[in-house]
């Protein structure tokens, strides 16, 4: 009986190993593919994490911050372009918490200055503009922001605009009118770099976190950017200040050890700081994106799409992906978590690289593949 009883643990153990085995195994092989991309597609660096709740996050890095720089490490600080209208959609739903703002809050109260008074502009509220449904034509005066045009001269030229539909009507992307956001920060003594230093990145222990380009540039270490200059050939480029003036759009810098803390407070760790009902709030589906469901790369997989506050909201194959993508000159960025298994993925990167499109999609697929492989 002793030796049965012995055999059994044995056989226990080995079962235990080879089941760990097979959980790691999936994602090491996705890790090699990635890199296998990479280097066809001479990629400078990147870094992404994967997060389970329960295990210890995995971090993948790879590459250097430019050509004579430092290997890519896991405090190296990327810029995460849009990927910033996430951390948006939360401060506001924390200072809407404190009952510093509403997400009824009209254009007016939030630029005094200007007067929209386009058809039905003055119905248009913050929760239109985080939650991209404001009425205006998409991407709307984008060239003025590259253009290095000022915060106040964008918004003068949108309070002008004519919009196509009315606010929370129809889904129409916007990165400048986030600078009434900005506008409004600033005309009450504070600034959007300042409530997130005080609202979410330090309550988190973000260190590496900041908002601005003095941020990024003040960094110990950082990936430079790098643009195409042909087919697999990249230049590194200069950091520019343009979407910086409008940093509630695309003025957030992290790194991927800042952002495995964010995954682990968007699954619900830190309800001190992001209770349950903020992460609930800012991920419920508002205006349709249909549009998404025939992006290169996830084609196929995405059955429907939406877009919330500052998150767009995926049917991934019948399961609920919480998403943002971010591109910005010399850099991508995704973020991404499934709150019904618990579980997050972000990839930064200091090129802007369709591949990033590609392997977030793949990284999903094969999670859920192991997890109903590992269910059966």
């Amino acid at each position: 009986m002793r030796f049965i009883s012995h055999f059994f643990i044995i056989f226990c153990i080995l079962a235990s190993i080879t089941t760990v085995h097979a959980a790691e195994q999936w994602l090491q092989s996705y890790a090699n593919h990635v890199k296998r991309e990479a280097r066809k597609y001479k990629i400078p660096g990147y870094a992404f994490v994967y997060y389970q709740q329960g295990e210890t996050p995995k971090i993948f890095v790879h590459g250097k911050t430019h050509a004579k720089g430092k290997a890519v490490g896991k405090d190296t600080v990327f810029r995460l372009a849009s990927v910033s209208k996430t951390f948006t959609g939360l401060l506001m739903a924390k200072l809407i918490e404190q009952g510093e703002l509403r997400w009824d809050t009209k254009i007016h109260e939030l630029v005094p200055q200007q007067n929209f008074a386009g058809k039905g502009m003055n119905a248009l509220a913050l929760e239109h503009i985080v939650g991209q449904s404001s009425g205006f034509m998409p991407n709307a005066y984008d060239n003025l922001i590259e253009a290095d045009y000022s915060l106040d001269r964008v918004l003068s030229y949108l309070a002008k605009l004519e919009p196509i539909c009315s606010p929370g009507d129809c889904y129409t992307y916007q990165n400048a009118l986030f600078g009434a956001i900005e506008n409004y920060l600033i005309n009450h003594e504070t600034s959007y770099h300042r409530q997130l230093q005080e609202q979410l990145f330090l309550p988190l222990g973000m260190e590496n976190a900041s908002a601005g380009k003095g941020g990024l540039l003040n960094s110990e270490q950082w990936a430079r950017p790098h643009i195409a200059i042909a087919r697999n050939r990249w230049r590194e480029g200069e950091i520019e200040s343009n979407y910086y003036r409008f940093a509630p759009a695309a003025g957030v810098n992290a790194s991927i050890s800042d952002m495995t803390i964010y995954l682990q407070a968007l699954l619900g760790e830190f309800p001190t700081v992001l209770p349950p009902e903020i992460i609930e709030t800012v991920s419920a589906p508002r205006v349709k994106t249909k549009r998404e469901t025939y992006r290169r790369g996830w084609r196929g997989d995405l059955q429907d799409a939406h877009y919330g506050l500052g998150w767009r909201v995926y049917d991934f194959n019948g399961h609920r992906i919480i998403y943002h993508g971010g591109w910005v000159k010399g850099y991508r960025a995704d973020v991404a978590f499934a709150p019904d298994f618990k579980s997050g993925y972000v990839m930064l990167m200091n090129a802007e690289s369709n591949l990033i499109n590609t392997t977030t999609a793949e990284f999903w697929k094969r999670y859920f593949k192991h997890k109903a492989k590992a269910a059966n």
